[in-house]
């Protein structure tokens, strides 16, 4: 960071350069809640960057535990990094606790421990904590009436989130980590090498279209139980929550039309149509 740059520049141009379906959706938001979600979402890339873009583990975890001692010293009243300074002055407003970015960290510790998930169960704890938790934040930074939208804002964040393995197979594979479940490889009797195949036809077997079907039928499943979570008056004020699920399954249905050729590509929507998704919502309200 060069000395001109403010906490709030910072974490604007950690957003905006993540290139992320989020950033669509906080452009239109008021501008303190804006700034609330961006310092927020700035603090989640940087937690998860230390996951993906450090190699080697012993650095990373002690990284995280800066991290763990910079929420705790922050919420204290001493911040020091660029991002939980730009975030501080807004917790109170729009209660952000400690306890939901130090599970932020507890998700991308699990990064560190683990490279499987036995079962769907196991998945999900992790989905909650990376998730669900700042599926929750973002819900009482766009502003909520009811606690049935925090039901909503959980289930919504494990649908997108699911969104992100699917996408991600053969990236996640090629960095040593599968999220599919152990026990859904095996009832598909899809092997973890033939996700790593790297020279056509790849790994995409019937087993694996078979495998990733079942995936992408659960997370629409999950989408629609999110949305009928989601109390009427809370619809306007989580109208951004709604953008970020519709850039998502338009993400997902993307992915499906492809045939699930995920194993040698990252799948993606161009900014513009993100940009067009996002701006259809804000005017449906859906």
């Amino acid at each position: 960071m060069s000395a001109v740059t403010s906490p709030q520049q910072y974490v604007q141009e950690k957003a905006a350069g993540s290139g992320s379906s989020f950033y669509y959706a906080f452009l239109f938001l008021p501008p303190q809640r804006r700034a609330a979600i961006t310092a927020f979402y700035a603090f989640c890339r940087e937690v998860d960057d230390v996951v993906d873009e450090v190699s080697d583990p012993g650095i990373a975890a002690t990284k995280l535990a800066w991290w763990r001692k910079e929420v705790v010293a922050s919420f204290g009243g001493q911040p020091s990094h660029p991002v939980t300074k730009a975030l501080m002055p807004l917790t109170a407003e729009f209660d952000i606790r400690a306890e939901h970015l130090l599970a932020v960290i507890e998700g991308c510790q699990m990064d560190l421990d683990q490279n499987r998930f036995l079962d769907f169960a196991g998945l999900a704890r992790y989905c909650h904590l990376v998730a669900g938790e700042v599926g929750e934040v973002a819900s009482n930074i766009f502003g909520r009436s009811s606690d049935a939208t925090i039901a909503y804002a959980h289930r919504l964040g494990l649908a997108m989130q699911l969104t992100n393995i699917i996408r991600d197979v053969g990236d996640d594979a090629r960095r040593g980590r599968i999220y599919l479940p152990v026990s859904e490889l095996q009832r598909f009797d899809v092997k973890a090498h033939e996700l790593l195949m790297r020279k056509p036809p790849w790994g995409y077997s019937d087993r694996f279209q078979a495998l990733m079907r079942f995936q992408a039928e659960r997370a629409h499943q999950i989408y629609d139980e999110a949305l009928a979570l989601l109390p009427e008056q809370d619809r306007v004020s989580q109208k951004p929550g709604l953008m970020m699920a519709n850039i998502y399954r338009s993400l997902l249905r993307e992915i499906e039309a492809d045939g699930f050729q995920v194993l040698h590509q990252k799948v993606s929507l161009t900014p513009l149509r993100k940009l067009w998704i996002a701006a259809r919502t804000h005017v449906r309200g859906r």
